[in-house]
């Protein structure tokens, strides 16, 4: 049974969470048992930058050495996570308009701000993959992280509010880090060379006299996020329309529900004064997932 503003979409690798997961097996997504899945299940997801480009010129250009990321121009798009520059093809391009991976915070409207900007669209940040003992062979992804679904925004915010109720007041310092899980579903022989730019940090720093658990670092605290990671890749022309409708739908503007949103936040790299416009989100509903099969990074 269809459901609205859904599409069905084949491929998917299962990290469950509290559970060992499975490695996954380059054999399995030969083996054409692909299994249907409901973009609304979506928590995670992966595949080739170039294909992303591709699909979604609205959102993002290739202008000489530069990576235009059009989000803020635009309702909807995506949040770019990155230290400024990502490699593609063996080339180096300046990324414009991207949320700096470390932020600092220094009251409650700036904290307000970035809450509802990382929380507006989907986050993307970009991995190199290359094969082990063949420097030659590598290839960049789009790691997509839906923040729309219930089970993703939940492990942010309560991460959020955690440590916000621990602190008290006291300045601190907080990770979201989706290191493991990305590691978790490449096969072996496969190495994530910028595994540690798969997070994003911001520190809080309060106004206060003594500031001892800050001092000595008693107040950081990480977020290791997990999720189910579906698979994007595919060089099929139909399946690739299906992917295509489906990046059109995360990408969704999101529903603004008061002028507080349209305040704008201003700790994002900037191509002129453009800065990220902040959004606030709906939940979806939760569908139980299948599961089904796991890209070959290089295929």
């Amino acid at each position: 049974m269809a459901v609205a503003g859904c599409v069905q979409l084949a491929a998917c690798s299962e990290v469950e969470e509290g559970s060992q997961p499975t490695r996954p097996s380059l054999t399995s997504i030969s083996s054409g048992e692909l299994r249907s899945l409901w973009t609304c299940d979506c928590e995670l997801a992966l595949l080739p930058l170039q294909q992303l480009l591709h699909m979604q010129p609205g959102f993002f250009q290739l202008l000489g050495d530069q990576l235009l990321v059009l989000g803020p121009r635009t309702r909807g798009g995506f949040n770019v996570f990155c230290d400024g520059f990502v490699r593609l093809d063996g080339q180096l391009y300046r990324v414009s308009n991207y949320i700096k991976r470390y932020v600092e915070l220094t009251n409650y409207c700036d904290y307000k701000d970035y809450r509802e900007t990382i929380l507006s669209r989907p986050m993307l940040f970009f991995i190199l993959v290359r094969t082990e003992g063949d420097t030659s062979k590598e290839k960049t992804y789009a790691f997509l992280v839906n923040t729309r679904h219930p089970k993703i925004r939940r492990q942010i915010e309560h991460g959020m509010d955690t440590v916000i109720s621990s602190v008290i007041g006291e300045s601190y310092r907080l990770q979201f880090n989706f290191q493991d899980v990305v590691k978790k579903f490449f096969p072996p022989g496969n190495e994530v060379v910028n595994g540690g730019d798969l997070n994003f940090v911001y520190e809080f720093k309060a106004d206060a006299l003594f500031d001892f658990f800050y001092w000595f670092g008693l107040s950081n605290s990480t977020v290791n996020v997990n999720g189910k990671i579906l698979n994007l890749s595919s060089t099929s022309p139909e399946k690739k329309e299906t992917i295509k409708l489906f990046l059109e739908k995360m990408s969704e503007p999101l529903i603004r529900r008061s002028s507080f949103s349209d305040r704008k936040f201003s700790v994002t790299s900037r191509a002129g004064d453009t800065s990220w416009n902040s959004y606030e989100t709906t939940m979806m509903h939760v569908f139980t997932p299948k599961k089904g099969e796991v890209l070959d990074p290089f295929r």
